[in-house]
């Protein structure tokens, strides 16, 4: 039982590492540290808390993927950018990690506005920082998500 708890911390911090480092899936993992410790002492955490957890890794998980884009559109940038936001950071993700990923996103609606939207690279600035500002919010919504989660793992066990 201590191994595990001792595994459910590490998992936890490792969990918070991977928030910043995108090889490594932060919130998911953060759950699963969790999850042990659920397992390991049952009697303090809930069901509910626990579940309430995964919904919460569910959601923030997917909005990572979604609010680069998402605040590339609202800062300007056309449907393009957002696309290319998108694919200009899994592009990053693959070939450059983990600053691939950033300077992806940001050229990745760079390259959209140009290309597909037909815009000049001086209007198409606003929108590429937005899609870096994106990036920023969802790495603050997975370092909170799986902060917490460690909160939670050091406090129940």
């Amino acid at each position: 039982m201590l191994i595990l708890k001792i595994l459910a911390v590490i998992i936890g911090i490792v969990g918070l590492v991977g928030c910043i480092l995108p090889v490594i899936p932060g919130p998911p993992l953060s759950w699963l540290g969790l999850l042990l410790v659920y397992l390991t002492h049952p009697e303090g955490m809930t069901t509910g808390l626990l579940l309430a957890w995964l919904a919460v890794t569910l959601v923030v998980t997917v909005l990572d993927y979604i609010v680069p884009a998402w605040v590339t559109t609202k800062t300007g940038g056309s449907k393009a950018a957002g696309r290319g936001t998108l694919v200009g950071m899994i592009i990053g993700l693959i070939f450059f990690p983990p600053w691939g990923m950033i300077a992806g996103s940001f050229l990745g609606a760079l390259l959209s506005e140009v290309l597909f939207a037909g815009r000049n690279v001086t209007d198409s600035i606003k929108p590429a920082f937005g899609s870096f500002l994106g990036f920023l919010l969802g790495t603050g919504l997975k370092l909170t998500a799986s902060g917490v989660m460690l909160f939670y793992i050091i406090k129940f066990l």
